[in-house]
């Protein structure tokens, strides 16, 4: 392992690509896909347009051995695919719980690619967590697809800032009970 892998963290593998954690060298395609607007609009944290540090900025709170999450890359080399297809995390959060956040990159979209990563990180449950939650804006259908597809029951509206809009956004959040 190079000095850029992080040691603690599993490989999880699916059929198509493995959910490795961030390298260094992902920072290219970081750029070029978490500076989609059509990205960085469906999550809380991506700013757009995005600035030059940030990919740099989020490797090394990735890699960051104090990490509240943990954050794989949905890497498809094994397969004759990018090594970055999307980024998947888990956010710890208190009494045995996490967050999953996920963003697929546009030219993966509607391939099955989020449903078999969220899928794939339930069931490795590399944290052993007893419940995980997730939110997704109420302007993106297609993740909350995901999110029932995958186990996950909704459990109400919320609402959540997003950096790319600069705005307050409906949510929906769904549970996930493990045990």
């Amino acid at each position: 392992m190079g000095l850029d892998a992080i040691h603690d963290q599993p490989i999880v593998a699916t059929d198509r690509f493995d959910l490795r954690p961030v390298r260094l060298s992902d920072m290219g395609l970081l750029d070029f896909y978490a500076g989609d607007e059509r990205v960085a609009r469906m999550t809380t944290s991506i700013p757009h347009p995005y600035p030059p540090g940030a990919s740099e900025a989020f490797v090394n709170r990735a890699m960051a051995p104090d990490r509240d999450e943990d954050i794989w890359i949905m890497d498809g080399a094994k397969d004759g695919r990018s090594e970055l297809m999307g980024v998947i995390a888990l956010e710890r959060m208190d009494r045995n719980q996490s967050e999953v956040g996920y963003w697929v990159a546009p030219p993966f979209w509607n391939t099955g690619l989020a449903s078999e990563a969220v899928r794939a990180l339930v069931e490795a449950n590399p944290m052993r967590n007893a419940t995980m939650f997730a939110s997704v804006f109420q302007d993106n259908p297609a993740s909350a697809r995901v999110l029932v597809n995958c186990g996950f029951e909704y459990i109400g509206d919320a609402e959540a800032f997003s950096v790319a809009r600069n705005a307050k956004v409906p949510t929906w959040t769904y549970l996930l009970k493990l045990t």
